[in-house]
C-alpha cells in the first residue's frame, strides 16, 4: 500500500490528506436538517448526515489528493450508526482511487493488538470464508506498549498489503510531557523512531519506503529534521498544519530533497472551509467547493517550499 500512496502523491504532485473528521456542528444545516426529518432526532439522523457531508467532500476533492484520513472517534461518538457512516466513507474513498488511512491510534498487548490489526487491516474466517471489518488501507498505532504491541500490526500489513503510521512525536502541546523525556540520554521520540526504522526494515516496498511510516507533528520542526534522518524509509504523516500552528515553511525538514517521504494532513482547515472568513463567499450550500479551493490553497502553500 506504501506503493500506492507514493503513486499517488506523484499522480497528483499533492502530498496532503484530507481528515475526514466530521463534527455535527461542522455540518450545513440544511443536510443535518434533512437527516432529522427522515430519522427524527437519533444516532441514525446523526450518522446519516456525516455520511452526506463526507461524500460532498469527497466528491469535490478525489480528483486533487492521494489520500483521506478519517478519525474513528470522530464517527464512535455516534455509536454503531457512526461505525456506519464510518464504513460507508471508507468503501466511499477506496472505489474513488484515495488511499484510506484510517486514524484510529490503536495499541495493545500482542493478542489485542493481532485483533485491532485484523479488524481494520485484515480479514477473520467465518466457517469456510474469510471476511474483512473495517479495511482501511492504513492505520496509525501507538507504540506504548512496545514491540509485541507492534508486531502484530506488522505482521498483517506483510500479509494483506496494508500500511501502518506509528506515533513517534505527536502535534499536541503537551505531547513532550512523555516523549520528550531523557531515556539514556536522549529523547525517547528518538528511541521509537530508531524502533520503527527497525520495525519497517523488511517490508520496504519498490518505492523505497517501508510499510512501517511514523507520525511526526509539524508543529516541531526541529525535530522532524532528526526523525527524518533516524528514519530514511519510513513515510512521515504530519498533522498540524494550520489549525494547531503548523506551517508550509515549517515542513521542509519532513521531506527528502525529491519532495517525497512525508504527507501532510489538514482536517477542519478543509472540510470547515466554508466556516473561514477567506472562503465564506461560498456559502453553506456551496461547501464542499469551499473545501475544493482549501484543498488546492494547500497544495500550492505546500509545493512553493520544494
Amino acid at each position: 500500500m506504501i506503493d500506492k500512496l507514493v503513486a499517488n502523491i506523484k499522480k497528483t504532485n499533492a502530498p496532503v490528506v484530507v481528515g475526514l473528521d466530521p463534527m455535527l456542528s461542522y455540518i450545513p444545516a440544511s443536510i443535518l436538517n434533512r437527516a432529522i426529518e427522515e430519522y427524527g432526532e437519533t444516532l441514525e439522523a446523526a450518522g446519516e448526515a456525516i455520511w452526506v457531508y463526507n461524500k460532498g467532500i469527497v466528491d469535490a476533492t478525489y480528483d486533487l489528493i492521494p489520500a483521506v484520513k478519517p478519525q474513528i472517534a470522530m464517527y464512535e461518538q455516534f455509536g454503531i450508526p457512526g461505525l456506519k457512516a464510518f464504513e460507508k466513507t471508507v468503501d466511499y474513498c477506496q472505489e474513488k482511487g484515495l488511499v484510506v488511512i484510517g486514524d484510529v491510534k490503536r495499541g495493545d498487548i500482542g493478542s489485542t493488538s493481532t485483533a485491532y490489526a485484523v479488524g481494520h487491516l485484515g480479514s477473520v474466517q467465518i466457517g469456510s470464508k474469510k471476511c474483512s471489518g473495517f479495511h482501511e488501507d492504513m492505520i496509525t498505532v501507538n507504540p506504548y506498549l512496545g514491540t509485541d504491541g507492534i508486531k502484530p500490526f506488522v505482521d498483517v500489513c506483510k500479509e494483506e498489503k496494508k500500511g501502518i503510521f506509528v506515533l513517534v512525536k505527536t502535534s499536541n502541546p503537551s505531547s513532550g510531557e512523555f516523549q520528550d523525556q531523557k531515556v539514556q540520554g536522549r529523547p525517547l521520540y528518538e528511541m521509537v523512531g530508531e524502533y520503527v526504522d527497525q520495525w519497517g526494515s523488511d517490508c520496504v516496498g519498490e518505492c523505497g519506503y517501508s510499510a512501517v511510516g511514523a507520525v511526526v507533528g509539524a508543529t516541531y520542526p526541529e525535530m522532524g529534521k532528526v526523525l527524518r534522518g533516524i528514519m530514511p524509509k519510513s513515510y512521515i504523516l504530519v498533522p498540524g498544519y494550520g489549525a494547531q500552528g503548523g506551517t508550509a515553511d515549517s515542513l521542509r525538514p519532513y521531506f527528502n530533497e525529491d519532495g517525497l517521504g512525508a504527507i501532510v494532513n489538514s482536517s477542519r482547515g478543509i472540510i470547515c472551509a466554508y466556516k473561514q472568513d477567506q472562503y465564506a463567499s461560498y456559502g453553506e450550500a456551496n461547501y464542499a467547493d469551499a473545501s475544493r479551493q482549501a484543498v488546492l490553497d494547500m497544495i500550492e502553500d505546500i509545493n512553493r517550499i520544494f
